[in-house]
């Protein structure tokens, strides 16, 4: 089994190779990958279809924002639907499989509802299959349901067990990227008590994703460094798999922690997830930013993701979606793409930068003043069609497009009591 789209380098542990399957066929990751990023290193870009439409559906983002790589995990009574497949912690003998289609991922029967797009408009259901009244319960709804529906459950009981708790603590730090682990690391040597929580299960966020340094040493490396110390202190919680879910009144918040969501099973006498109520005196929101994507004709093909993920996979995961990409981008992020894909000797059609003033490099081509206006390939991206500056068009040929909207903070924790962002 190749892995074709593995590149050097990465945090995954390649003397640990795990076998899993996705619709029934074997492949094979590292210890470290997510589900998304083993699929990509195999060469699958497909792995979904659109809610509505049934279009084909490929991996965008690289954290817990994904909003089209949904997949079912696992069979039997633990099977788990509507999971991210780039939030999925890869494990040995991993079942998972595509869902929302009739017939296989990519011949899917439903995909028809593609073709009269412009007849089935939002709540043309509704409209449309009024009378008689008596077929809707027995007959429409279920027809709809089954052509719209995402996943399916198994209807047996579940096996795992589950728990909740409660926590205390002076400080609470929501994220573990730079700024969480920094402030952390000032908390704890100070002797209060803290609490660190991330989703991830690997702290230090876009430090893991980037080639940055700091001092003499990498990133990643600073991160690890950081997270050892913080677990010799007897006053620092670290709770990696946690995703904080809500602010409440009076410092409390609500926060899930997955166990033994990485596991096969959870191991005797452990939940599988745990309900944490955690009373704090203070909290700090270190959420880091969300990309934000630039809008064409056919942007949700297989292959188009947002560029900073790119970067994640290539950096932490070791993995290029293609062997041929394109960035398209308005700023300077997109570029920071290209460069650290083709250091990893990734080719680079070209960057698309919608900007007449665009920095140009030595290594690939840049397309200033232009941009992406349309996208070729059904079941992935084929080439895309750029709009010159001068009027012109122009094809490119490239299995993938990073595209580089800018970056919006993630403050929905602080809006939950009204906090409101100053744009400035």
């Amino acid at each position: 089994m190749s892995q074709i789209n593995r590149l050097p380098g990465g945090q995954i542990d390649r003397s640990q190779s795990l076998d899993f399957t996705f619709d029934g066929k074997a492949y094979q990751g590292h210890a470290g990958d997510t589900l998304a990023s083993a699929l990509l290193a195999n060469g699958v870009r497909l792995m979904g279809r659109s809610f509505k439409y049934h279009r084909p559906r490929g991996v965008l983002t690289a954290g817990s924002e994904e909003p089209n790589a949904l997949v079912e995990l696992r069979d039997g009574a633990r099977k788990e639907p509507n999971t991210r497949a780039t939030t999925a912690e890869l494990f040995g003998g991993l079942s998972a499989n595509s869902q929302n289609k009739i017939g296989s991922l990519r011949f899917d029967l439903m995909a028809i509802n593609d073709r009269f797009a412009n007849f089935l408009t939002a709540g043309f259901y509704y409209k449309t299959f009024m009378w008689p009244a008596a077929f809707w319960e027995k007959l429409y709804e279920p027809i709809i349901r089954k052509a719209a529906g995402l996943g399916s459950i198994s209807l047996q009981g579940d096996p795992d067990a589950y728990d909740r708790g409660f926590l205390h603590c002076d400080l609470l730090i929501i994220g573990a990227g730079p700024a969480g682990l920094a402030a952390a690391l000032t908390a704890g040597r100070a002797g209060a008590q803290v609490i660190l929580a991330d989703e991830d299960f690997t702290l230090g966020g876009r430090l893991n994703s980037e080639r940055l340094t700091l001092g003499d040493q990498s990133g990643a490396d600073w991160a690890a460094q950081t997270v050892a110390e913080l677990a010799s202190l007897p006053n620092v919680r670290i709770m990696a798999r946690t995703t904080v879910l809500g602010a409440f009144d009076h410092g409390i918040f609500g926060a899930l922690e997955r166990v033994s969501d990485h596991l096969p099973q959870p191991a005797p006498g452990k939940p599988r997830q745990v309900l944490w109520r955690i009373y704090t005196k203070g909290s700090l929101l270190c959420a880091g930013a969300t990309e934000r994507p630039i809008a064409f004709e056919n942007n949700d093909r297989p292959g188009i993701m947002l560029a900073g993920a790119m970067r994640s996979y290539a950096n932490r995961w070791a993995v290029t979606p293609a062997q041929r990409v394109a960035v398209f981008t308005n700023n300077d992020d997109g570029h920071r793409t290209a460069a650290d894909l083709h250091a990893k000797g990734v080719s680079i059609a070209a960057v698309i930068d919608v900007r007449p003033d665009a920095p140009l490099s030595g290594d690939y081509e840049v397309i200033a003043g232009s941009q992406v206006i349309n996208s070729r390939g059904r079941l992935g991206l084929k080439s895309i069609e750029v709009a010159l500056p001068g009027g012109g068009k122009r094809q490119l040929a490239c299995g993938a497009l990073g595209v580089a909207g800018g970056w919006n903070p993630n403050v929905h924790l602080t809006s939950h009591h009204r906090g409101r962002p100053e744009w400035l």
